[in-house]
């Protein structure tokens, strides 16, 4: 038996809930999403669930289905051990990536999300470029950001790339943690609040899930030991899990992400780098690219060393990722547009010439 509000349930959802509270249905919230079916949190304990043909048909995108952290409408039977899942809540926040390949497809990380943990490890494969690749991400989410440094215990001075990390942050928290001899898991604990729902990001081999099992104080995620040659180490974690912490919260577990590439932007990006925002209303042209403009502001900070290459490099091919992405979602839409009226038209025409029939 759970409580509503010790699973994720706030004011955001109950005022969704609104319109359907004289109706049968009972609030879930999706844990895992298996290949048939989903494991739900319900007020009356755990339970499968599957989706009913209405909600399958009706959504043409496998974004707009249930995803891990989702809010569910369903009809409990089979003595509230079974469930049809038959609308999805409004989405607080929701953490995404484009598909891998060519298509351009939303995928859902996961959703309602109110802290999301960036964890990089600083060993060899510590690579200030992905940080700020999944704090963009994460700001275009709508969720908290706060960098994770594990390993520290692997580093001579983790102070010093603290330090650089910060100088990147655009304000988020950064923490320094090491699994191995239990440093910062207390202070990452505390940034857990009963009712919260965070979710740890990263690459494989980062110690995501070893600092999962530290937060829950058992080995509920199976973990490997990371290759000693270059530190990389194989996907432990297969699966997205929303978990319950003994101390209150939940907590959401990732596969390791070989490539995070970008979906979209809601301002993530200008978060991600306020200075270039800031440096923007500087330069001659409002639609400045900033990169081959004359009197361009983040370009001469470039050169006179307020902006260090790589930052500006990162956020250069960011950018042009973006504004690709942004150019083929609008294309695609074209074309959907031009389909519909092509029907529609198609339509007036069989209606106009079986009107004129004797």
């Amino acid at each position: 038996m759970y409580k509503l509000e010790s699973l994720g349930w706030n004011s955001f959802h109950e005022n969704n809930f609104i319109k359907f509270a004289n109706s049968n249905f009972h609030p879930a919230r999706v844990s895992v999403e298996n290949k048939s079916n989903f494991m739900l949190y319900t007020e009356l304990g755990e339970v499968t669930g599957e989706i009913s043909g209405k909600l399958m048909f009706a959504e043409d995108s496998a974004s707009a289905l249930p995803k891990v952290g989702d809010w569910v409408l369903t009809d409990l039977y089979n003595d509230n051990t079974l469930a049809i899942i038959h609308e999805i809540l409004p989405r607080k926040t929701i953490l995404s990536r484009k598909v891998a390949g060519n298509k351009s497809d939303e995928q859902v990380i996961a959703s309602n999300l109110d802290k999301i943990f960036i964890v990089q490890s600083i060993d060899e494969t510590f690579n200030i470029n992905r940080i700020e690749r999944y704090l963009v991400a994460v700001q275009n989410s709508g969720a908290e950001p706060v960098i994770l440094l594990s390993k520290s215990d692997l580093n001579s001075n983790p102070s010093e790339l603290k330090a650089l990390v910060q100088e990147s942050a655009s304000g988020a928290d950064v923490l320094l943690t090491s699994s191995a001899n239990n440093n910062g898991i207390d202070e990452v604990t505390a940034y857990i609040n009963p009712g919260e729902t965070v979710a740890l990001v990263g690459p494989s081999g980062v110690g995501k899930s070893t600092l999962i099992n530290k937060l829950i104080g058992e080995e509920r995620q199976s973990v490997r030991e990371v290759r000693a040659g270059d530190s990389k180490g194989k996907h432990t974690t297969t699966r997205r899990e929303l978990v319950m912490l003994p101390g209150g919260g939940l907590i959401i577990d990732t596969p390791g992400m070989r490539e995070l590439q970008l979906w979209s932007d809601s301002g993530g990006l200008n978060s991600a780098f306020p200075e270039f925002d800031e440096l923007a209303k500087s330069c001659k042209y409002s639609d400045c690219t900033h990169t081959h403009e004359a009197q361009c502001a983040v370009i001469e900070a470039v050169n006179n060393g307020a902006i260090p290459e790589k930052r500006y490099g990162n956020y250069l091919k960011m950018h042009k990722e973006l504004s690709y992405l942004e150019s083929r979602l609008n294309e695609s839409a074209r074309v959907v547009e031009k389909k519909k009226w092509k029907l529609i038209h198609k339509e007036i025409k069989r209606y106009n010439k079986n009107k004129r029939k004797p």
